[in-house]
């Protein structure tokens, strides 16, 4: 790399609250936030619980200017949440939270880049029922020339703007006067990773200094829980069972995933500039690389059996970071509880790893956030770093012991990490990996 790349600010946001303390918390204890479905009644769906973000953990209000209120209007969930995310990395990177107008930051707008993951937002089911209502013919049947006619005029003049994937980035440029290049991608759980790895080119090649990146989502919306049932990825639950033990990653027994509300943002930033203007790195990020895998079925609802996209990808990255798997002292894989993507991502695993697979420890995140999609892989990347930055393994649940893999439950403990390889699967074939390395810039 001809700049050397790190990470100086992490804002996770998930269904334990904003920021990293509260995930961090939460994953050393063992805890998960997958409750039943709050934000309506989920009772006609086989999947009944996700890990929903409270709606009166922040408001979104706070965490922009004055000036720039009125625009909250126009924000959906996936937006207000993003937002959030980046206002948090920003202030834990030193640069200030969008909030008091400062323009004497390190870092010149010019050079400050953004790219946020996201998925594909649903609207909201009351609002768009509300104009689907008055397209009805006469026999009370939706009809689409009434619907073209009359209905479609009842939604809000600047409805469409709530919704498109790349209103995230968007309102966060604006706010923190992100000027350098900017970009959305929307591959599914690889969005974080690729937007990194977007943001570490944009870097590299001297087109910024640093860069917002990560991705969010929140899939906690019957139109969503519908497709991702019809994909056959949702967990079916029962009132009887604990909603947080659904999720078993990597456990013959897995049924499926649940989904999860946030990701988050952090700072990504070339190495020498982070050190003049003094801010402390947490992990350096040594190598990265994507592939994509074959999916017979053209959607990437299952991973094909001898696929070797994920491997590639793992090695792909290896290489780049001028590491060998017997470097790597932790993986943080999705581990979604999906059986299919799980037995890809072990293949992968053992196939990289050898025999040291069934030594080198999982870091799992799922079973505690759910699945959050566009956002995963930021919260994996936001844990994996503060694993590095506090020498410690967080506790891992859920998970019966699995054959040639550390992946069975245990509780969180010291460790000697110097490498933690992350890397993501999508819905579609997309895949990420990275390395994360304990920061020595000497």
């Amino acid at each position: 790399m001809s700049r050397r790349i790190v990470i100086t600010g992490l804002g996770p946001v998930t269904a334990f609250g904003v920021g990293i303390d509260p995930l961090w918390e939460a994953m050393i204890e063992g805890r998960s936030a997958i409750r039943r479905i709050e934000q309506f009644d989920a009772g006609g769906f086989e999947c009944t619980v996700a890990a929903e973000l409270p709606r009166d953990a922040f408001d979104v209000r706070k965490v922009v200017p004055r000036s720039y209120r009125k625009a909250t209007k126009v924000m959906c969930r996936d937006t207000e949440l993003a937002v959030a995310a980046a206002a948090e990395a920003m202030t834990d990177a030193g640069l200030g939270g969008g909030l008091n107008g400062d323009e004497s930051r390190a870092i010149d707008s010019r050079r400050l880049g953004c790219h946020i993951g996201a998925g594909l937002i649903c609207a909201d089911v009351d609002e768009l029922c509300e104009a689907l209502w008055t397209s009805r013919n006469e026999a009370g049947e939706f009809d689409l020339k009434h619907w073209g006619d009359n209905g479609m005029n009842n939604l809000t003049p600047l409805w469409l703007l709530k919704y498109l994937p790349n209103m995230l980035a968007c309102h966060v440029t604006i706010i923190h006067e992100c000027r350098g290049p900017s970009n959305t991608i929307t591959c599914c759980e690889a969005s974080s990773g690729l937007s990194i790895g977007e943001s570490m080119r944009v870097i590299e090649r001297n087109a910024a200094d640093a860069c917002l990146s990560g991705g969010i989502e929140s899939k906690v919306n019957p139109l969503s829980i519908l497709r991702q049932g019809f994909a056959s990825r949702l967990a079916p639950t029962t009132l009887e069972e604990d909603p947080a033990s659904v999720v078993r990653p990597f456990d013959p027994a897995a049924c499926g995933t649940v989904i999860g509300e946030g990701g988050g943002i952090v700072v990504v930033e070339a190495a020498e500039v982070a050190s003049e203007r003094g801010a402390e790195p947490y992990a350096e990020i040594t190598g990265f690389a994507s592939t994509q895998s074959y999916c017979a079925d053209t959607m990437g609802v299952e991973p094909g059996p001898d696929d070797d996209g994920i491997a590639d990808a793992m090695e792909l990255a290896l290489e780049r970071a001028e590491a060998k798997p017997g470097d790597i002292d932790a993986i943080a894989p999705l581990g979604s509880g999906i059986p299919a993507v799980d037995r890809a991502e072990a293949a992968a695993i053992k196939s990289v790893f050898g025999r040291r697979a069934a030594e080198v420890p999982l870091i799992t995140t799922v079973p505690n956030t759910g699945n959050c999609n566009a956002g995963a892989g930021a919260v994996s990347v936001a844990v994996a770093v503060q694993a590095l930055r506090t020498q410690t393994l967080p506790a891992r649940i859920n998970t019966a012991p699995v054959d040639g893999l550390d992946a069975g439950a245990r509780p969180s403990c010291s460790a000697s990490l110097g490498r933690i390889l992350v890397t993501q699967t999508s819905q579609g074939g997309q895949n990420v990996a990275m390395v994360l390395q304990k920061v020595d810039l000497a």
